[in-house]
């Protein structure tokens, strides 16, 4: 059964709360949930996402539901979910896939904090009813590209790094209600976000190791129409990646924060 939904769109949008704020407000220790991480290789890790989430105090609660891995049936006992990428694609027809899609209603329903990375964020656009698909020319984003900014990303979150990196030969159209963040040329949404629920179509996640691996087991694809080649990938890291870092942490720690802003709110 399909839960599909976009009840969550156009809720006003506010800029991150600072977490270590809240926790002193709060006058006693933040209690710190695991975050549950959906991969989906036997050999993918959460890379820097998973040490900014460590570094916060987090556990990960990995889950590999391509390998039999269940994922829960609430998020209470999490304080987000982040669903990564992985080289196959939102519309393959494999009951995982179809799972993970349905599955999203949960953190959209109980107003948990949610992040798609690349596939993740595809599958959270077709969760909510938009299109995901290969670019009409058939070019592909493999490397450091530029993005902009919305407004709305801006206010959320400052310093967004000019150019991020890139692994996908599909994009996927902004859902209905939603509210962008970022954009580009050839791929126009880069980032997107319903209630508390994120999608960025690029990939803050790489590590140095990471992009070694990838460039090497994926060259293929590094002669698709668009891609960067790999020299390129290691270059342009020297120069953008430091931003891209510093863009992260400061997403990540209030991307967790908007958890207990919503539980202030219960009390």
């Amino acid at each position: 059964m399909s839960f599909r939904t976009n009840r969550f769109g156009g809720a006003e949008l506010v800029p991150f709360p600072n977490r270590r704020d809240l926790g002193a407000s709060a006058g006693r220790p933040e209690t710190r949930l695991p975050v549950l991480v959906i991969l989906h290789q036997e050999s993918s890790t959460p890379g820097r996402v998973g040490n900014a989430l460590r570094a916060l105090g987090h556990r990960l609660d990995i889950r590999r539901p391509r390998f039999g891995d269940r994922l829960p049936e609430t998020l209470e006992q999490h304080a987000g979910a982040v669903v990564f990428g992985g080289p196959m694609s939102a519309n393959d027809s494999d009951d995982y896939i179809r799972r993970e899609i349905d599955w999203i209603e949960i953190p959209l329903r109980e107003q948990r904090p949610f992040l798609g990375i690349c596939l993740g964020a595809q599958m959270l656009a077709m969760q909510l009813g938009a299109r995901v698909a290969p670019h009409v020319d058939a070019l592909t984003q493999i490397g450091y590209y530029p993005i902009r900014p919305t407004a709305a990303g801006h206010a959320l979150c400052p310093d967004w790094p000019a150019r991020v990196y890139h692994w996908h030969r599909e994009g996927f159209e902004l859902p209905a209600g939603a509210e962008l963040l970022a954009e580009s040329d050839d791929f126009p949404v880069q980032a997107f976000r319903t209630g508390n629920a994120f999608g960025v179509q690029f990939h803050p996640d790489v590590t140095y190791a990471m992009m070694h691996c990838w460039t090497t087991r994926g060259y293929d694809g590094l002669s698709a129409p668009g891609a960067r080649a790999r020299h390129h990938h290691f270059t342009d890291r020297a120069v953008y990646d430091v931003a891209e870092r510093a863009w992260l942490d400061h997403f990540i720690d209030g991307w967790l924060a908007r958890r207990s802003v919503l539980a202030q709110a219960a009390e």
